[in-house]
């Protein structure tokens, strides 16, 4: 029987990885299962501390969560922590800790239109609030995905899904390949191709391409008060005490990751921050 987490936010619940799933060439999902001590309830968006013991310790958004407490955690190898993370086989146990951070603000959309703009690995952090969103029937769902080819473009199964349930998902890939038969260009310039929105926007992936995208989502219409990024910095304790996640006066292992955009607009603009 699974109990609460210890009251140590220090202290990282083993889990069990009970899949593992490839989603790109360097990209994997692992599915983990709780052994003893079973997290908080984690909403779209969230992330968690994941240990990989003797190695190290990163955040990473939840991607995926079930009723009986196992979550999905989306990953890419960049360095040595994620690289263990990514090389974890079915029965390896990792440490756990959180959820930590704010929402994607699902329920402030009021059954209005959204629009979802992701750029490669920036999908993980949305698709628990696609999943949220297809299930209010929002009068308006829009999903823009972007990758850098067809082979990097993530949850193949879920975005049939999201179709099927009447979602409007566009792909776009900066270079494709002989059997690409969708779009190619970034995320931002098919933004730019669908036109006006008036809607709440949630915008992920680089920084870069968040801060292309949210202009651009201003420009066709929406509302600066109703754009939402997601943010990361280095985080390294989630509870808002070392201070290494810093941007201006947020700290976004507490105020972030998901952040409204006119709170880090001017920030975003300083090289370096």
């Amino acid at each position: 029987m699974l109990v609460e987490a210890p009251a140590d936010p220090f202290t990282p619940c083993p889990h069990r990885v009970i899949d593992v799933v490839r989603e790109a060439p360097d990209v994997v999902t692992l599915v983990l299962a709780p052994l003893d001590t079973a997290l908080a309830h984690v909403e779209p968006g969230q992330f968690v501390m994941c240990w990989v013991f003797g190695v190290g310790e990163i955040p990473i958004s939840v991607s995926r969560t079930d009723d009986d407490g196992t979550i999905g955690l989306t990953v890419r190898s960049v360095g040595a922590v994620s690289n263990a993370v990514v090389t974890a086989r079915t029965g390896d146990v990792l440490g756990v800790r959180g959820p930590y951070g704010t929402a994607w603000p699902v329920m402030e959309t009021r059954g209005g239109d959204v629009l979802v703009v992701a750029g490669g690995l920036g999908l993980a952090p949305l698709r628990l609030a696609v999943d949220r969103l297809a299930d209010l029937a929002a009068a308006r769902l829009t999903v823009v995905i972007g990758a850098r080819d067809p082979s990097q473009l993530l949850f193949a199964d879920d975005v049939r899904r999201w179709r099927a349930l009447g979602v409007a998902v566009h792909e776009t890939v900066d270079a494709a390949d002989r059997r690409w038969t969708g779009s190619v260009g970034t995320a931002t310039a098919l933004m730019d191709r669908l036109g006006a929105h008036h809607g709440m926007v949630f915008v992920c992936g680089p920084e870069l391409m968040m801060t292309s995208a949210a202009a651009m989502a201003i420009a066709n219409g929406a509302n600066p008060n109703r754009v939402w990024l997601s943010l990361e910095r280095n985080m390294h304790c989630g509870i808002a005490h070392c201070g290494r996640c810093q941007l201006g006066p947020l700290l976004l292992c507490r105020d972030g990751a998901v952040v409204r955009w006119d709170r880090v607009s001017d920030e975003l603009k300083v090289r370096g921050r």
